[in-house]
């Protein structure tokens, strides 16, 4: 096998791992509480630094101490974006973006470490055959290009509702009952062991097309809301 095989097979199994449920719930929990459309990014940049480490040799001892905090990380998203869809004015009162571990960066890292899948794995046996530097690199931009539109795309939709658009924020909302779902759920069975990998793939994709569908949604209305605005401007 080549290296130039090689490499797109690293920047593939990056694409697919981008995809895994508890990546995206993550991201989308994450945009709900401080949007950001690099969130992400961010997020695949930290999990990429600690995979291109467990690569090089040097991550385990890393990886080891912060692999038990992931599932209780991912299920205090969910907790807090319940929160948010009991009381969705009560964020105002309190800046997440000032607590440390809600950095997209740090949660990437500490998912590097906690939330193995088959693609990661794969990745990391590569490291034999390769550059493992590279293989990181090759890695982290499959991960990068998915997690990135997922982050940026529920940023904007968390970002419109905040605005007033009223479709952005039932969108919000829907988005926020998926994230609390996928949260409990995928936290509790990391937490029991559970081999979630067989459904990883076809879940990770069901979140994503429904990030896409609502975003498309919301945006029609924001469409919608404007001309109902300019036609009462115009009448006025």
């Amino acid at each position: 096998m080549t290296q130039t095989t090689l490499l797109i097979l690293a920047g593939a199994l990056g694409l697919r791992h981008g995809v895994d449920p508890d990546h995206l719930a993550a991201i989308d929990g994450l945009s709900r509480m401080r949007p950001s459309r690099w969130n992400g990014v961010l997020f695949a940049l930290g999990h990429g630094v600690l995979v291109t480490l467990l690569a090089v040799g040097v991550g385990g001892l890393l990886s080891r101490l912060l692999e038990p905090y992931a599932p209780w990380l991912l299920i205090s998203l969910g907790v807090l974006n319940l929160w948010r869809l009991k009381r969705p004015l009560a964020h105002r009162h309190i800046s997440f973006s000032k607590l440390r571990l809600t950095s997209p960066l740090i949660i990437g890292v500490i998912f590097g470490a906690g939330c193995e899948t088959a693609s990661q794995l794969s990745a990391l046996v590569l490291s034999a055959k390769m550059n493992p530097w590279i293989l990181g690199c090759a890695f982290s931009s499959g991960m990068v290009l998915v997690d990135g539109t997922d982050g940026y795309l529920a940023s904007r939709t968390q970002s419109k509702a905040a605005s007033g658009s009223r479709r952005a924020l039932r969108a919000s909302q829907i988005l926020g009952i998926f994230v609390v779902a996928f949260s409990f759920t995928l936290g509790g069975a990391e937490l029991m062991r559970f081999e979630v990998d067989r459904f990883a793939l076809p879940l990770g994709c069901l979140l994503f097309a429904c990030l896409v569908g609502l975003r498309i949604w919301s945006a029609r209305g924001e469409k919608s809301e404007q001309r109902a605005e300019a036609d009462l401007v115009e009448a006025s």
